[in-house]
């Protein structure tokens, strides 16, 4: 299951809420990444930290199921294809938080992946929510915006454009989605 869409969307706090409140055996694949560990996060649980060269080895030898640099920084992230098929192989449904061009590597490989774009009811609501954040620079919600701007382009990509106006309500229409899936699969 790929779930993506804008920064301040609340993908994270969705995802969060739905390995907590859906039934169904769910898991979040952990991201590689080149960039350091924030402080707080753990290897293996926030993203397994990988140098640059082990990276771009794993990366030569077809390990990532995608991975792309992200936002011109020179910081990579990726899904390790390892990672998901051992879960897929205990019967478990594996929740990809990737971007756009994340998910449509995904699904060249996995044609049947379920993919949802997660986005605030527009793009006005998406600067409202990412300015009451309060976190972030002037010139860092501007950027975000552009990325949200060319990412909403997309959103008829997936197979569900889920609109989140409360997360409660979002975390509850996107179970219901999935236990659909499941009965339809």
């Amino acid at each position: 299951m790929i779930v993506s869409g804008p920064s301040g969307a609340g993908k994270t706090t969705i995802v969060k809420r739905l390995l907590e409140a859906c039934e169904l055996p769910l898991v979040l694949s952990v991201s590689a990444t080149t960039r350091p560990p924030r402080p707080g996060e753990v290897h293996g649980v926030d993203y397994w930290f990988l140098s640059d060269e082990e990276f771009q080895q794993r990366r030569s030898r077809g390990e990532f199921l995608e991975c792309f640099e992200v936002y011109g920084r020179g910081c990579w992230y990726g899904t390790l294809a390892e990672t998901v098929a051992s879960s897929l192989a205990q019967g478990k449904w594996v929740i990809l938080e990737i971007d756009v061009q994340g998910m449509q590597s995904v699904v060249q490989r996995f044609p049947q992946a379920i993919s949802l774009f997660v986005r605030p009811p527009s793009l006005e609501e998406l600067e409202s929510r990412l300015r009451g954040r309060g976190t972030e620079t002037e010139e860092t919600i501007q950027r975000r915006l552009s990325v949200a701007r060319h990412e909403w382009q997309f959103r008829d990509h997936y197979r569900y454009d889920v609109v989140n106006e409360t997360i409660e309500q979002t975390v509850s229409n996107i179970c219901d989605l999935l236990k659909s899936e499941t009965i339809h699969a």
